[in-house]
């Protein structure tokens, strides 16, 4: 996807993205065993595009209202700068962080799908929503993404950044300097 001037601006100033999970990190499914473990399917590919974010020097944030094991170990994988679990008041969360880390809401992008992500995403320089994210997401959002949910949208987003911040063209040296 080739970036507008427009866009392409707010993304040059990103400093910390933030996610959700459910319906963004993954496919808003929620998978029981017969013993009754929660499983949730997650994209290697975004995985990788928060992973070069964090090479290219950015803050990565996981804030979910759910609280579990898999999205810990998940984060821990991923080496997730900061992970907030269990959250009801999003906004809140963001906000400390963004003072946390001496930032302006401009700095910050944010990727939600359904109705507890609508404040933060008013609030952020830029916000994206997945394919299928809800319509009043869909409304609010500076850009959908083309895939959906645990399907890559995150990764389309890391891109996006990237690429504004004229940082893909050393992505690979980036990756291997690791």
């Amino acid at each position: 996807m080739a970036l507008t001037p427009s866009l392409s601006k707010r993304l040059k100033q990103i400093r910390l993205l933030v996610t959700d999970v459910d319906g963004v990190l993954t496919d808003a499914g929620m998978y029981y065993s017969e013993n009754g473990i929660e499983q949730k399917k997650f994209s290697t590919r975004d995985g990788m595009g928060l992973t070069l974010l964090r090479y290219a020097g950015l803050i990565t944030a996981i804030v979910t209202s759910e609280e579990t094991e898999i999205v810990r170990l998940r984060a821990k994988k991923l080496k997730i700068h900061n992970l907030y679990q269990g959250v009801r008041n999003k906004i809140k969360i963001v906000e400390k962080m963004k003072i946390k880390y001496s930032l302006e809401w401009n700095e910050i992008a944010y990727i939600g799908d359904d109705i507890n992500d609508l404040e933060v995403m008013a609030s952020a320089g830029f916000s994206a929503t997945p394919a299928d994210g809800s319509r009043w997401n869909k409304r609010i959002a500076r850009y959908v993404t083309e895939r959906k949910g645990g399907e890559g949208c995150v990764r389309e987003v890391c891109d996006m950044i990237l690429e504004a911040q004229h940082l893909d063209k050393d992505i690979f040296r980036l990756y291997k300097n690791q």
